[in-house]
């Protein structure tokens, strides 16, 4: 026999002398611990084995034992390849011996050696059926294999293989909720519905309280699409039974199904059981979130930010929530939180770039998507439809925002950019364009711009209305009607075409055309949002034709339709504002116009007005000046500050405001203003003038007495 004594720990050492010299194996040296003998030795000894067999047996089994350990401790291979070797010997020496071949099926199974591990099991279970270590390490093997192979037929297999071992091991021991719902996962894996719900039941009636069977059953349910049975399943265990566990999957599975506020009351159970938990109060918050509970989801993003202040998701949540409600600088702070724990997260980005847009912060605005743009424009041209769309998007805030100031240029070239994107992109592009350019009161190069659409996208009614109105706004009025008149004859129910021809003609003040033109449409109109169309089109001929009844009847019955239609509830809002007549409901709408489009100069500016109206010129003062940061090309601002100005005693710069917007009208096409409003403000402006110029005049007035 070789010497492997330079190999051998000293407990193995005095063990292996303790054979040579006929001791028993039970003695150790003191204070140390001894290695059991295998149970297979003592039984051959009864049979008749010869000693020395027996001997040889456990020194190779006391082998095959350190080598393991020392396997474990170096993560050596060959140390368990002499394991695996010195047990084989130690079988040849003792070959009926269990417990040697349990620990050598184990070793191979734990090597990675599973076909040997097979069968060194089934040698175990041919020795004895009934063995359940045998069956037990058996069906880990199979379900190792399971997991490991890629191939399906060798899965199918595995998978068969290891469900008739779990249904030996619940033979063997019935009791056992585990190996039942084992063997319920099995069955569910192999299709077998009906027998994995009789094992889930049999879970249940070993221990009805028991949450694994009750999480395992809810999932196997929902699997099956019986949603109901799913969260019955859940819902029947004890209270004393439920768990946040329980609770949050219940949540979980009501979110599946779209029950947000029963998932919501789920979820807060869950909290109310372990109120540190955060990973349910994110699914908590995020419930309350689609349910537009703002408060309530605010107060559950703070709490997580506060329990982990790492959580970027958190701080955007809270950044979103605080922009919705209006607290801008409260959204910048949490937003640029978000930023800094996820720099390169261009959700983040996008959001703290409409964050300062709202706030006016149009150069920061402005460096954010210009960033934006450049992180998601391809220089090869090729984007997926969602890459499209974000690009689009980005370039159309940054457009707005050189239009907010005044800078037409930057503008139009990154519509340009939109329009490279082609189909849809090109349209709106061109679109935005022309719009840009009646902003600026370029309207030659509007009516230029419109005219390239056309030639570029004959076959877009969309291009050809846009140069309709253009030429009808600008002096050709009877071209843009026939223009969009043929586009009527040739495709009769084309919405579109009768709602921007009623716009032509209330542009040009012919109210009843524009009247027969709605009625034309009203019959074509079969859909809720046409019929909206049609509505808040009558409503706006009839507010500019001063027949202020009707307007109020079909602005009502849009909002009836849509209650959260921004441009409805500014326009409403105004014309009630502007005749002084329901100025508390006026001001409620349009301020809710404006929390639903914060940069909206000329929702800013309805909303001054209606302040003007109450009486509340500080207010008004406030939003007026908003609106004319954004757009300082409208007269109308320019003459709602002058009123307001004249209200609070400063005629000097109420004249500058009139001044500023006779200006402006006179560099408006006659479509987009009022003649009226004109005089209107020439005689305010004059008026002020003689005034300044008596004040101007006047003796100086005696001192006051002390």
């Amino acid at each position: 026999m070789k010497n492997y004594s330079y190999r051998l720990s000293p407990l193995c050492m005095v063990a292996a002398l303790a054979l040579a010299s006929g001791l028993s194996a039970q003695t150790t040296t003191p204070g140390s611990s001894a290695t059991p003998p295998p149970p297979a030795a003592a039984a051959s000894q009864k049979s008749g084995e010869s000693a020395a067999d027996l001997g040889n047996a456990y020194y190779h089994y006391m082998m095959a034992h350190e080598y393991e350990e020392m396997a474990a401790t170096y993560g050596r291979s060959d140390y368990a390849t002499r394991a695996i070797e010195e047990y084989k010997m130690a079988l040849n020496d003792d070959p009926s011996s269990k417990y040697l071949n349990s620990h050598l099926a184990e070793l191979y199974f734990r090597t990675g050696h599973i076909r040997e591990a097979i069968v060194a099991a089934q040698d175990r279970i041919k020795q004895d059926p009934n063995d359940l270590d045998a069956h037990r390490l058996l069906a880990e093997v199979y379900l190792r294999s399971l997991s490991d192979t890629q191939q399906g037929d060798v899965s199918g297999q595995m998978l068969k293989l290891a469900i008739g071992e779990y249904e030996k091991i619940v033979q063997l021991q019935p009791n056992s909720v585990d190996d039942h719902l084992m063997l319920a996962r099995l069955y569910a894996a192999d299709h077998d519905s009906a027998q994995a719900d009789a094992q889930i039941a049999a879970a249940q009636r070993i221990d009805p309280g028991s949450e694994e069977a009750a999480l395992i059953a809810n999932r196997f349910y929902m699997d099956l699409g019986d949603t109901k049975k799913a969260i019955q399943v859940l819902q029947s265990l004890p209270d004393d039974d439920q768990t946040p566990r329980t609770e949050f999957q219940l949540g979980s599975t009501y979110d599946q199904v779209k029950d947000t506020r029963d998932a919501v009351t789920a979820f807060r159970k869950a909290l109310d059981l372990e109120p540190d938990n955060l990973d349910v109060e994110r699914a908590l918050a995020h419930d309350l979130t689609t349910l537009n509970q703002n408060d309530a989801a605010l107060t559950a993003w703070k709490d997580i930010a506060a329990g982990d202040a790492t959580d970027p998701e958190a701080w955007g949540q809270i950044a979103e929530i605080e922009e919705d409600q209006g607290n801008f600088s409260d959204a910048l702070t949490a937003v640029k939180k978000a930023r800094e724990l996820a720099p390169d997260n261009l959700e983040y980005e996008f959001q703290e770039a409409t964050v300062n847009d709202a706030l006016g912060h149009l150069d920061d605005a402005v460096k954010d998507y210009s960033e934006l743009a450049a992180a998601t424009e391809h220089p090869s041209g090729q984007y997926s439809d969602q890459e499209k769309n974000n690009y689009a998007l980005i370039l159309d805030r940054l457009a707005q925002v050189y239009r907010e100031q005044t800078r037409p240029d930057q503008a139009i070239a990154a519509y340009q950019k939109k329009a490279s994107l082609g189909g849809d992109y090109e349209e709106q592009a061109y679109d935005e364009e022309v719009d840009t350019y009646r902003e600026a009161r370029e309207y030659d190069q509007a009516v230029a711009t419109a005219r390239e659409a056309v030639e570029k996208q004959p076959k877009s009614v969309d291009a050809k209305l846009t140069l309709a109105r253009q030429l009808a706004d600008t002096g050709h009025a009877d071209e843009g009607i026939n223009m969009a008149k043929g586009l009527l004859q040739n495709d009769p129910k084309n919405l579109e075409v009768y709602y921007q021809l009623a716009q032509i003609y209330t542009d040009l003040r012919k109210w009843k055309d524009a009247s027969d033109v709605l009625d034309a449409a009203d019959k074509q109109a079969t859909k809720k949002d046409d019929q909206l169309m049609v509505a808040f089109q009558r409503a706006m001929n009839a507010d500019r034709a001063r027949h202020y009844d009707e307007a109020e009847a079909d602005f009502r019955k849009v909002l009836a339709m849509d209650p959260n239609n921004a441009l409805t509830l500014n326009n409403f809002g105004f014309m009630l504002a502007d005749r002084g007549v329901d100025l508390d409901e006026a001001l409620s709408m349009i301020q809710k116009a404006v929390k639903l489009e914060p940069t909206n100069y000329a929702y800013l500016d309805s909303l001054g007005w209606a302040y003007y109206r109450l009486g509340q010129y500080t207010q008004a003062e406030d939003n007026l000046q908003r609106a004319i940061a954004r757009d300082g090309n409208d007269p109308t601002v320019h003459e709602h500050l002058g009123d307001v100005y004249e209200k609070t005693g400063q005629l000097k710069q109420a004249a500058a405001q009139w001044e500023l917007s006779l200006n402006e009208f006179a560099h408006t096409v006659q479509a987009d203003m009022d003649s009226n409003d004109v005089s209107k403000v020439q005689k305010k402006l004059d008026s002020a003038r003689v005034r300044l110029a008596r004040e101007s005049n006047a003796p100086p007035q005696p001192a006051k007495p002390e």
